[in-house]
């Protein structure tokens, strides 16, 4: 997983951004004008040292971190709830690097809903350990069924069961039937968890 230091050695907390942490942490507020400006004041350039990252969310990140414990899942949400898809995805990627507890399990709800397949993608990361078992599955099964490769799903191998395996041959049989293709992830995923 991605640590805070990381996103910080690859776009140091200086100049805009610097001012910008040091105003979110004496007014946590000044995280709803300054969140939106992130990817202006930051670029959105992929991030050579932190693979998976681009610059204005790693901006975004330090922003929500610098939010005081008590009030980041109330701003998080609000950031979320009121943010563009770019401002999502940062907020979803940002969870497991907050002191939330499970406060931020209705976002991945909200986001697996969608038919943004970002949005699902960055929802089945580290913090995705907070959703119950049915959640998790249903989330995989999306992703099976919207062509994300399953390589997106963190601990898949570990919370992968036989229920899952249950699921995912049903949706084989409806493709099948239909004449359709499965993915050859999920086709491999089934063959490892044939044996549950």
């Amino acid at each position: 997983m991605t640590t805070l230091d990381e996103l910080r050695g690859a776009v140091p907390p200086q100049g805009w951004l610097g001012e910008a942490v040091e105003r979110v942490a004496a007014d946590p507020g000044a995280i709803a004008r300054l969140f939106p400006a992130a990817g202006r004041r930051v670029g959105r350039e992929a991030l050579a040292d932190v693979p998976g990252w681009s610059a204005d969310e790693a901006a975004r990140v330090q922003l929500l971190a610098a939010v005081p414990a008590d009030r980041v899942a109330g701003e998080a949400g609000g950031l979320y709830r009121y943010g563009d898809a770019a401002e999502k995805r940062a907020v979803l990627k940002a969870l497991p690097l907050l002191p939330i507890a499970d406060e931020g399990v209705p976002l991945l709800l909200d986001a697996i809903r969608t038919n943004d397949t970002r949005l699902v993608a960055a929802a089945l990361g580290p913090y995705a350990r907070h959703l119950d078992a049915a959640a998790w599955r249903q989330a995989v099964l999306k992703c099976v069924f919207m062509g994300l490769p399953l390589s997106t799903v963190d601990s898949l191998d570990e919370r992968a069961d036989a229920e899952l395996a249950t699921m995912l041959n049903g949706l084989v049989e409806e493709r099948r039937a239909a004449g359709r293709d499965m993915a050859p992830d999920a086709l491999a995923l089934l063959d490892r968890l044939k044996g549950l």
